[in-house]
C-alpha cells in the first residue's frame, strides 16, 4: 500500500530563499526566555518600565478617539500616515532644528520597521554598509536579512571613531567599493550607552558630504536624556545626507508600535512604496491615539517622569557596580537611555558567564550578539530601566560576586 501524499511532510527547508536561510533568531530574545526563570533578576531586556506608562491618559484619549473618529480610526489609512500626526511631528522636528515639511516624513510601525524599509530600499545582496562596533542587534538583523556585508567601526567614549571611519571608506574606494550608508545610534547608544560627541557629529557630516555616503541616524533614546548637554541631531545638521529614524517605543509605549522616518523627499517617496508592500499602512487607531496624546500636551510631563525615575535607577546601578564589581571590570556611565555596557578581562567569556549567572539568579545580555563579526566575547549589556532599584542592587551584587570568583580563578 503506497504512502498518501498527504502523509509526506513538505520539505520547507528546501523552499526557503537564500535570504531566509541567512536569517538568525535574535539571541537577545532567546536569552530573555532563559532569563524569565522563576527567581531570576533580569538586567537583560531593553524594556521601558510599565509602572510609569500613562495608562489613564491613554485610556482617556482612546475613548475620545473612538467617540470622535470611530469609523476613520478603525479604517485603513494612507501609507504616509495620519496627516494630523505627521503635522505635529513636523512641528516637533522643526523645534529641534530640522528644516522639514510633510514631504520629508512618513509614519512607520515603530523604528524596527524603519530599519527594515531602509534595508529593503537601499541594500542589494553583497552591498557594504558601515556600522558601529558594537551595534544595535536589531539593525544588524534587518541589514543581514538583505545580505549586506558589514564593515565595523569601533566606538569609544565619544562614539564612533571618525578617523577609522574615513580610513575604511578610503580603503573601500581603493577596492572599487562604495558603501551604501553609515548606520549610527548617536545618543545613549544601544548597547554601550555612549553618546556621539558634538565634534564627531560635525566630522561625520563632513565625511558624508565629502564621500557622498548617506547616514542612517537611529535615535530612539535622544529624548531620554537625564543629565548633560542636549546635542544637535544629525538630521538637523544636513537633511540632504541623513535619514533619521525615530520611535514612540522608548518615549511613550512600545505597545503602540509607532515611529517615523525623516529624510530627503526623494528617498521618502521610495520608502513609502516599500511600506505599501510591507503593511499598506501603520495602524490608524494608534496613530489617532498618539495624535490626541501629543495635541493635549501629555508627552512632556510623562517624559519628565521617565527621565527622573530612570536617572535614579541608573545612579543605583552605577553605585552598585562601583561597590560590588571587581576593579578589573570597566563600564560606561551613560547620561541617558536604558543601558550600561561592561567589559571584563579577555579571559572572561560572557557567553559562558551568562549560564553561570542564571544559576546565581541574575541575567544580562552577552556582548557578542552586538558585534557584526562576533569577534568580541568579554563584554555584556546591563539594563536599568525595567528592574526596580532593589532588583538592580541585588542583581549587581550577585553578578559582582560571580565576576570576582571568575577573575580569581
Amino acid at each position: 500500500m503506497g504512502v498518501s501524499p498527504n502523509e509526506i511532510g513538505i520539505d520547507w527547508e528546501g523552499l526557503y530563499s537564500e535570504r531566509a536561510r541567512g536569517m538568525r533568531a535574535s539571541e537577545i530574545r532567546e536569552l530573555l526566555k532563559v532569563a524569565k526563570q522563576e527567581g531570576v533578576i533580569s538586567l537583560a531586556g531593553g524594556f521601558p518600565d510599565p509602572t510609569f506608562f500613562p495608562s489613564e491618559h491613554i485610556r482617556e484619549v482612546t475613548d475620545y478617539v473612538l467617540k470622535t473618529y470611530g469609523k476613520e480610526a478603525l479604517q485603513y489609512g494612507v501609507t504616509e500616515g495620519l496627516k494630523q500626526l505627521r503635522e505635529l511631528l513636523v512641528e516637533r522636528m522643526r523645534k529641534e532644528g530640522a528644516d522639514v515639511s510633510l514631504d520629508n516624513l512618513i509614519i512607520t510601525t515603530a523604528s524596527q520597521q524603519g530599519l527594515d524599509l531602509v534595508a529593503k530600499v537601499f541594500i542589494n545582496p553583497g552591498d557594504t554598509v558601515l556600522v558601529e562596533s558594537p551595534s544595535y542587534l536589531g539593525a544588524l538583523q534587518a541589514f543581514n536579512a538583505f545580505q549586506a556585508k558589514f564593515v565595523d567601526i569601533r566606538i569609544n567614549k565619544d562614539g564612533i571613531d571618525v578617523n577609522i571611519l574615513e580610513d575604511e571608506i578610503k580603503r573601500l574606494r581603493r577596492e572599487g567599493i562604495k558603501p551604501k550608508f553609515v548606520y549610527i545610534v548617536p545618543n545613549f547608544h544601544n548597547p554601550t550607552g555612549v553618546t556621539l560627541s558634538e565634534e564627531r557629529r560635525k566630522d561625520i557630516i563632513e565625511i558624508s558630504e565629502r564621500y557622498q555616503i548617506p547616514i542612517i541616524e537611529d535615535d530612539p533614546y535622544g529624548e531620554v536624556r537625564f543629565e548633560g548637554k542636549k546635542l544637535p541631531s544629525l538630521i538637523t545638521m544636513d537633511i540632504s545626507h541623513v535619514i533619521a529614524l525615530r520611535t514612540f517605543s522608548k518615549i511613550l509605549s512600545p505597545g503602540l508600535r509607532l515611529g517615523w522616518i525623516v529624510g530627503d523627499p526623494q528617498a521618502i517617496r521610495k520608502i513609502v512604496i516599500a511600506k505599501q508592500a510591507a503593511d499598506l499602512c501603520s495602524p490608524s487607531i494608534t496613530q489617532f491615539i498618539v495624535y490626541e496624546f501629543l495635541k493635549r500636551g501629555y508627552l512632556e510631563p510623562y517624559l519628565e517622569t521617565v527621565r527622573r525615575e530612570y536617572k535614579k535607577k541608573r545612579d543605583v546601578m552605577l553605585e552598585s557596580m562601583k561597590k560590588y564589581f571587581p576593579e578589573e571590570v570597566k563600564w560606561t556611565k551613560p547620561e541617558g537611555g536604558l543601558f550600561v555596557w561592561a567589559c571584563c578581562p579577555k579571559s572572561i567569556n560572557t557567553e559562558e558567564l551568562f549560564y553561570e549567572a542564571i544559576e546565581e539568579k541574575v541575567a544580562f545580555v552577552v556582548g557578542v550578539a552586538f558585534y557584526p563579526h562576533r569577534n568580541i566575547h568579554n563584554c555584556l549589556r546591563l539594563n536599568f530601566s525595567l528592574p526596580s532599584v532593589e532588583q538592580i542592587e541585588e542583581g549587581i551584587k550577585r553578578l559582582g560576586k560571580l565576576l570576582k570568583k571568575k577573575i580569581k580563578t
